[in-house]
């Protein structure tokens, strides 16, 4: 039976036992926090969106950074797989706007016990409040094809033999698989043990950020809209000329700047333009272009006539964001609606189509949901996890350098990593 470690308690450190368990290794799990799945609990809002219902191909769509990576990964234990899955150990599901799933009861706390139920039937031990300190690393010899005929050589290679536990201890284990998570919610006890593991191994580590992240901007009046939540808007994230990004959702309004899944998601494709300059233009009306929104301007102005511009607006704007529009427009207020001009009133249209923020950063790790970056994919088998540069050594989870929109589609790349660094780690 081969004795295989897990380190990290998380979504994809779970998975990863269960499956190297489920084929016939004897596992341990370290985790450095009091309980398993503790930024896992707090997911969704406490109500753990853990996977998507879309078509298997949508899911490669919704992954931001290598997805190609993820084929294998993907196909062996999609997300049609994943609900089977938690359907067998008894979690009730449901479906919601966007193909999300959540559990039935929308208690993450439920997710976790089906996973921590199936760990104990497993008989899979489990070490909270146990911090590794390093990674056992030997030279070994193996033999290898020379590509001159079948003439075989031995060299050496680099084998993971255990762990070195936060006493010094040496644990030797078959195979270790390393889901130590990334950066995100350092509250949780997020840090970078295991990245900085790998990186002392040989691995490439990718530069890490926060991503699916808030922004924040440099327009006071945006602050002062804390809480005003906009509904089916488009955001367009450009750097200068050229556009970034663009999507349509729900945002929301912060006492920094701007946050919502439209927002978050925005946050995934811009690091690399920060120090550029960005700028995020709001569409308030993206069913309609510019003449028809026109149309529907004049036909409002026509129906307040005699009314001052401020109090024309109730039918077309939330309220609170009528007094920043008038304001961006220029045009006085307490000007009687039937002597507002026709250019007066194109620079309304393009406002209420373009409605612009400057950005001045991106929130920290506190407020990111994952990171972006980790160990490159480039130093991984795709078809197993396993480390091309350290035999017996796996990875699963965030700490690769792959990640994705919100949706479910994140834990999904944990779900399905996890699967296959379990599957083969344990064989």
């Amino acid at each position: 039976m081969k004795n295989v470690i897990v380190v990290g308690g998380g979504a994809a450190g779970m998975m990863a036992a269960i499956w190297a368990a489920r084929s016939g290794a004897s596992v341990v799990i370290y985790e450095k926090n009091e309980k398993l799945g503790k930024k896992l609990f707090i997911t969704g809002k406490g109500r753990c969106n853990f996977t998507n219902a879309c078509d298997t191909e949508e899911l490669f769509k919704s992954v931001c950074t290598n997805p190609k990576f993820l084929y294998s990964a993907f196909y062996s234990f999609d997300n049609h797989a994943v609900m089977a899955f938690f359907k067998e150990l008894g979690l009730a599901y449901k479906v919601e706007r966007g193909e999300r799933v959540f559990p039935e009861s929308d208690k993450s706390s439920d997710v976790i016990r089906a996973l921590e139920s199936e760990l104990k039937r497993l008989g899979v031990r489990i070490d909270l409040n146990s911090r590794v300190k390093g990674l056992l690393i030997d030279a070994v010899k193996v033999s290898a094809n020379t590509g001159v005929g079948n003439t075989k050589a031995l060299i050496f290679a680099n084998r993971c033999k255990g762990i070195v536990d936060e006493t010094g201890k040496r644990i030797e284990a078959d195979a270790v698989i390393l889901c130590g998570g990334g950066l995100a919610y350092p509250s949780t006890g997020a840090v970078d043990d295991s990245l900085r593991f790998a990186r002392e191994c040989g691995h490439k580590i990718i530069t890490t950020y926060p991503s699916l992240v808030p922004f924040e901007v440099k327009e006071k009046w945006a602050k002062e809209l804390m809480g005003l939540s906009l509904k089916n808007v488009s955001l367009t994230v450009k750097c200068g000329k050229k556009k970034i990004y663009e999507d349509f959702g729900e945002m929301l309004f912060t006492h920094f700047g701007v946050s919502g899944p439209l927002v978050l998601s925005a946050s995934t494709a811009v690091h690399r333009y920060l120090s550029d300059g960005l700028t995020l233009f709001i569409d308030l009306k993206p069913a309609l272009n510019k003449e028809q929104l026109d149309a529907r301007v004049l036909k409002d102005f026509e129906k307040n006539n005699n009314k001052d511009f401020i109090n024309a607006l109730d039918e077309l704007l939330p309220k609170r964001l009528i007094e920043v529009v008038v304001g961006l427009s220029g045009i006085d207020p307490h000007k009687k609606v039937n002597q507002i001009s026709k250019t007066e009133r194109e620079t309304l249209v393009e406002i209420l189509k373009n409605l612009p923020l400057t950005v001045t950063g991106l929130r920290d790790y506190n407020e990111a949901i994952i990171t972006k970056g980790g160990v490159s994919v480039k130093d991984i088998n795709p078809s197993t996890m396993e480390s091309k540069l350290v035999k017996d050594l796996y990875f699963a989870g965030e700490m690769i350098d792959v990640d994705a929109l919100t949706g479910g589609f994140n834990l999904q790349i944990a779900w399905s990593t996890g699967y296959l660094a379990g599957l083969n780690a344990g064989e």
